[in-house]
């Protein structure tokens, strides 16, 4: 019987999910990145990253995105990156699996008049799990690399799709 009532939840859900993925709707993503939330008691320093993205579906399960986003204090170090950049997901099926990938520009700030902008690379993949017919949570895994580091991490957010 259990199994018989989580079959019909995710039919539902991939049901309400599979008109928020057409052209001409619009979507809000933010959400907190790389789960920095943390505390390093050598340097006495708490790490945070937020970032946001927003955009439209160009075409049926393809959506342009604009991205912003901000790390304080990175790695417990006195390192602030500030990101703008544009890129793209697209969802499989019309079921809330994506890929995404983006081209930004970083700026590295480490506050004594020491400022430096790079360009990055990303790219993710997550699911878009519909907790109302316009409303997901959206866990996702992501690599972002420029020509100093390489950076893996996870990622908690919500989406809203109008």
């Amino acid at each position: 019987m259990k199994k018989l009532a989580l079959f019909v939840c995710l039919l539902v859900v991939t049901v309400a999910a599979q008109a928020q993925f057409e052209k001409g709707k619009w979507i809000l993503n933010p959400s907190i990145t790389g789960l920095e939330l943390s505390h390093d008691t050598g340097t006495d320093k708490t790490s945070f990253g937020l970032e946001a993205k927003g955009g439209a579906f160009l075409l049926d399960n393809i959506a342009l995105l604009v991205h912003a986003g901000v790390a304080w204090n990175t790695g417990g170090s006195d390192l602030d990156v500030y990101t703008l950049g544009v890129g793209g997901r697209y969802y499989f099926d019309k079921i809330g699996v994506y890929l995404g990938a983006d081209v930004n520009v970083d700026r590295w700030d480490w506050g004594h008049d020491l400022d430096d902008t790079k360009f990055s690379f990303g790219l993710e993949a997550g699911y878009a799990f519909f907790l109302t017919r316009t409303v997901t949570i959206e866990p996702a895994a992501y690599w972002n690399i420029n020509d100093d580091r390489s950076k893996f991490g996870l990622k908690v957010g919500f989406g809203f799709y109008f």
